[in-house]
């Protein structure tokens, strides 16, 4: 059974995390979603999108689906997952004071759920008195150490300074939220290559590898341990000396199943401002 993805969708309070789910659900990627938020009053859908709402939950008019966490997280994914209509990914809105990770755990302890990552918005403008709040910095710098990725919400691109204070917190591949379509930087919409080229928007970097070569299963190891930060995404199939591997590597976490492969089938996936395809390439022909 193919397992369905799950991204966490974080970040410190007022961070723009709502405006991100809304703006998913409005393009056009074709995916049917299942968003888990902590408080419907928290989360503001276009009245037009609705379509029915009853006790927990708020049937939309794309196909998609919120629905309330009800204090029992572990509880909410096992009914999406038991749905007969199964929708293709899952988000969930983390409230702006909780741990990411500690909802990652109760996702990967789910066999049905595979990990999507762990998005961690920033406010541009605010972010430099929040992380210099001793207070409150603890928090925020963990919710930003915890993410695959970070999106810097509230501007347009990432000035030096910024940068290095995100840098700082520990943030992996932060990137600028601009006009750029988010789904296909945060969902697994780029298909595996067969033998045409794969068109990502201009913000988002691809790249395709395919071959028969066998690759060392412990150097593959090394290999995929010392991949570039901006690779956020890569999926596919490689031939090793141990057999062969079905690859989902999602920003800090890889995961290899075996499988039955008659080639290495790859596709990588990054922001094109952190990563660009000659990188990719050198990394892995190294």
């Amino acid at each position: 059974m193919n397992r369905l993805p799950v991204t966490i969708v974080g970040g410190y309070l007022g961070a723009g995390k709502t405006t991100l789910i809304n703006r998913l659900l409005a393009e056009g990627h074709g995916l049917k979603l299942a968003v888990i938020v902590n408080d419907f009053g928290a989360i503001n859908i276009d009245d037009a999108l609705i379509q029915d709402a009853e006790g927990g939950k708020i049937a939309l008019t794309n196909g998609c689906v919120c629905c309330t966490m009800d204090d029992d997280l572990s509880f909410a994914l096992r009914e999406i997952l038991n749905r007969p209509d199964r929708p293709d990914h899952v988000i969930i809105e983390a409230s702006g004071i909780s741990d990411p990770i500690a909802i990652a755990k109760s996702v990967l302890n789910e066999g049905g759920l595979s990990y999507g990552g762990i998005v961690s918005l920033v406010d541009a403008e605010n972010a430099e008195a929040l992380l210099n709040d001793p207070l409150v910095a603890p928090q925020a710098e963990q919710q930003i150490r915890a993410a695959d990725l970070v999106i810097a919400t509230k501007c347009d691109e990432l000035t030096a300074e910024f940068s290095a204070l995100l840098a700082k917190a520990g943030a992996r591949t932060p990137t600028a939220l601009n006009d750029s379509p988010v789904a296909e930087l945060l969902f697994d919409v780029v298909p595996l290559p067969k033998g045409r080229t794969v068109a990502a928007h201009p913000a988002y970097t691809t790249w395709q590898h395919r071959s028969r070569t066998v690759l060392d299963r412990r150097a593959l190891g090394d290999k995929l341990a010392e991949r570039p930060t901006g690779l956020y995404r890569m999926k596919g199939f490689v031939l090793t000396t141990g057999g062969s591997y079905e690859l989902h590597v999602v920003g800090r976490h890889v995961e290899a199943r075996r499988c039955e492969a008659e080639e290495t089938v790859l596709v990588g996936l990054g922001p094109a401002d952190r990563i660009s395809r000659e990188d990719i390439e050198t990394w892995w022909a190294a």
